[in-house]
Parts: structure tokens; sequence; C-alpha cells
């Protein structure tokens, strides 16, 4: 009996040993993941997005180019594979379908595949139709009632990260659907639908946020490639866990941790549509004073210090356990002020920086905008000059980021002129003669910024926020 134990644990040895140096990899794959994002949410400055609104989870990075937000999109989808009501259900699902079981490596991670486009099938179809909406909801942001209603729904969302509720289907059919499908591909295409069903009320929070920009941006191919990003990020583990058959990381403190960071950003996201949303507000709370930065960024520094408390304390054994649950209601307050308070500080501090280059530039004026497209058709045609046309909207994230940095750049001030400056205000879509003008020049979103050469004729056109190093050097050409 001693000799078969014998064998079989010198048979083991190699395979647990890889076993654990994948799942190694997959924790630190996880926690780097997890970093990765919370630089993009907490320090928006190192991924160069400066300026605009933060009323959607990764809206000024998706400004920036597809790329940036399939990346943002995959990160969101790992954090929210991370929570718990989506982590400790991977072992299980991939041995539903076979994955673990699987003769070879490769048939594994040929399940595990076809699961994760399951999930992708369920996801990707959302940022279509959302973009093919967008401009309904871009519309319904300038209403009231539509941003109270959003902040309500964030707040509700925050909520629920912080313990006050939890958002998962009832048990009952949990279990049902998890059995749904059977082993092999069919079945692991299947279940990777009904996991998505599944993993819904958890990824909701992050994914409400991704959803509500893809549809202000109009954009399919946008909504399509990030949605279908996010699903392949909330698969990566299960693709992990099936492909190599290994045990990932037990549920623990650090997935708490992850909770409470997702409760604090959702928070700042619904006090951003109010202040974004109401000017009272926003002229209330936006300074570029630095005591008011300083005081911002202590508020925050100490709920995050809370909030680590909170999370080291729920560690098995740990001699703190009594600190958690006043740890994490003491964190709640200081971190979502304080990190509201200082985003919105940095904000107004860059966008007053902008303004001051404008006036240091020794060539540069502020562009005069007018708003009357036949008096600005007339004088550029009567003076044989070019026009830039600038669309835009309240509720548009990158056009305010527009007006906050490339608009009062020296640069793009000293290039442009010597044009004429049309802007149209189309946070009212329904007024006739913006729809007049959307339909003359082709707006299918905003912002739209186009540029006409003296002759009248289109020269550049720009469906997205401009870096104005970009746009100085573009209309410098345009006669």
């Amino acid at each position: 009996m001693s000799s078969v134990s014998h064998i079989v644990r010198r048979k083991e040895k190699p395979l647990n040993r890889q076993a654990l140096l994948i799942r190694r990899f997959a924790w630190v794959a996880s926690l780097t993941a997890l970093f990765a994002l919370s630089l993009v949410l907490f320090a928006p400055g190192i991924a160069h997005a400066d300026g605009g609104s933060d009323t959607a989870m990764f809206a000024r990075y998706a400004s920036r180019g597809p790329f940036l937000a399939m990346g943002i999109s995959f990160a969101i989808g790992v954090v929210s594979a991370l929570t718990p009501c989506v982590f400790p259900m991977i072992p299980i699902t991939v041995s539903i379908f076979g994955a673990t079981e699987s003769s070879s490596r490769a048939r594994g991670a040929a399940l595990s595949g076809t699961f994760v486009l399951g999930i992708a099938a369920l996801f990707t179809p959302l940022g279509v139709v959302s973009a093919l909406s967008g401009k309904l909801l871009g519309s319904a942001l300038s209403n009231h009632y539509v941003v109270i209603g959003l902040a309500i729904l964030f707040g509700t969302l925050a909520s629920s990260m912080f313990g006050a509720f939890e958002m998962t289907l009832p048990a009952n059919l949990n279990n049902k659907l998890s059995t749904v499908g059977g082993v092999g591909y069919k079945g692991a295409f299947v279940l990777g639908l009904v996991m998505g069903l599944i993993a819904a009320p958890c990824t909701g929070p992050f994914m409400t946020g991704l959803v509500a920009y893809i549809a202000t941006t109009h954009d399919v191919a946008l909504g399509s490639l990030s949605m279908f990003s996010f699903a392949l990020g909330l698969g990566v583990l299960f693709f992990v866990a099936g492909t190599f058959a290994v045990s990932l990381p037990k549920g623990g403190a650090w997935m708490l941790g992850i909770k409470w960071a997702s409760g604090v950003v959702l928070a700042y996201m619904a006090l951003a549509y109010l202040r974004d949303g109401f000017p009272a507000i926003h002229n209330a709370v936006a300074t570029s004073n630095v005591t008011v930065g300083a005081v911002a960024g202590v508020l925050l520094v100490i709920g995050l210090a809370l909030g680590i408390v909170h999370v080291l304390a729920e560690r098995r054994r740990s001699p703190i356990a009594h600190l958690s649950k006043p740890m994490k209601l003491a964190s709640i307050l200081p971190a979502v002020v304080g990190a509201f308070l200082f985003l919105t500080w940095r904000d107004a501090h860059e966008a007053d920086t902008s303004v001051a280059m404008a006036v240091a530039g020794a060539d540069a004026h502020p562009i005069a905008w007018k708003n009357k497209e036949d008096s600005v058709i007339a004088e550029a045609s009567q003076a044989k000059k070019p026009v830039i046309i600038d669309f835009g909207a309240t509720w548009c994230a990158a056009c305010k980021e527009l007006d906050a940095r490339t608009w009062p750049d020296p640069r793009v001030q000293q290039a442009a002129g010597r044009f004429v400056g049309l802007k149209i205000d189309a946070t009212d879509d329904d007024d006739p003669e913006v729809k007049r003008l959307e339909t003359k020049y082709k707006v299918l979103g905003l912002p739209t910024v186009v540029v006409l050469g003296s002759d009248g004729s289109e020269k550049l056109r720009y469906n997205e926020f401009v870096p104005p190093e970009q746009l100085a050097a573009a209309v410098k050409d345009v006669m």
C-alpha cells in the first residue's frame, strides 16, 4: 500500500509543481491588473488623460483611441471576475463543461476558449445596442431628472459594494443556470452565455459606466470592441483555470478590498454626475485653490489608510479583526469626499493652467467663436478665410476636454488665428437649427470638429478629443 502511495506521489509531484507555478502566475497577473485599473481610476494623469468629465469610468481614456478603450475595458472585466459572486464559481464552472478533465491541454484550452466566446456573445451585442442608441442617451443627459436618476443609480451600486446589500441572483436560479449546457464545445459555449447572466449583477457596477460612455460616443465599432474586450477580461481567469487545471487563490480579504475600492469609484461617479449636470454645483466645488487641493488630498489619503486597515482586519486570524467594520464605516466618507474634491480640484487647476498658457502666448489670441452659421459662412466667403466648426454639448466628456485643453492652448490659438470660428451647442438636438446643421455637416456623434478651407470644402474632420499639438499642426496646412 505504501509503495502504491509512493508511486502516486511521484507521479503527482511534477503536476503539482507546475500547477503551483501557474497558480502563482495567475495570482500575480490578477493583482497586476487590479493595480493597473486602480492607477487608471485614481491617478488619471498617468495615462496622459487630462480635463473633461468623469461621469463615465473610462470616458477620458477612451477618447484617446480604440486601443486604450479596449485595454481599460479588459481591465474592468478582470476586476469584475475577481468579485465575490464570480470568482468562487470559476473552478466549479470549468469542471462542468469538462475542461479540467480534458485528455490534453489543447482540448482544455479549446473548451475554455469556447466558454469565453459564449460570454462575449452575450456582452458584445450590448455594446452595439448602446452605441446605436447613443444619441438618445446623450440628449437625455441634459435633463436634470435623468442626471439625478443616474446619480441615484451609481450611489445605489456603491452602497452594494460597501455591503449595504448584495447584488446576486437567487441561489436556486444560480444553481439551475450553472448546470445548463453539459460537457463539450456546445455545452461550454452555452454555459458561457449563462455565466454572463449569472455574473451580470456583479459586473453591473463596473459595466454601467462603460456602457454609458459608449452610448454617448454613438460609435458602433468602439462599443462592440470595448464590450468584447470586457468579456475577454471577465473570462481570462476561467480560461487559465480550464486550460491549465490550476487551483486559483482562495477568496479572502483581498476580494473585500476590491469591493471597497469599487464602492469609492462608483460613489465618486454619482457625485460627478451631479457636478457636471448642475452648473451651480460645479461652480461651488470647482476651484484651483491649492489649499483646497491639499485638504482633499489629505482626506483621500486618510480614507485609503482606513480602508487598508479594514482589509487587513479581514485576514484570517487577524489580531485586529474587531476593527474591520468600524474602519470600513469610518473610511467611506473621507475616501469618497476626498476623491471627489481632489479630482475636481485637479481639473479646475489644469483648466486654469491652460488659460494662463493662452494669456502668456505672445502671438496667441482666444478664438472668437460665433454661433450663427450664416454670418460665419458669409464672413469667411467674403474674406476668403477658412472655418473651424465645433459641435459640442454639456453632457459630452470629450467636448469639455476640448474646451479645457485644446482651444485655450496658445499653439492652437496661434495656428487658428486666421480662421473664422463657429461653435454649435448641440445639447438640445431637438432644436430645428441644430438638426439642420447636423444634417448639413453629417454629424453622427459628439464631439465633431469640421475644418473648412477658404473655398468652403471640407479639409479635416475629428470625432474625438484632439490633442492641441495635433490640431495645431493639422490646421497650419489648411488654406
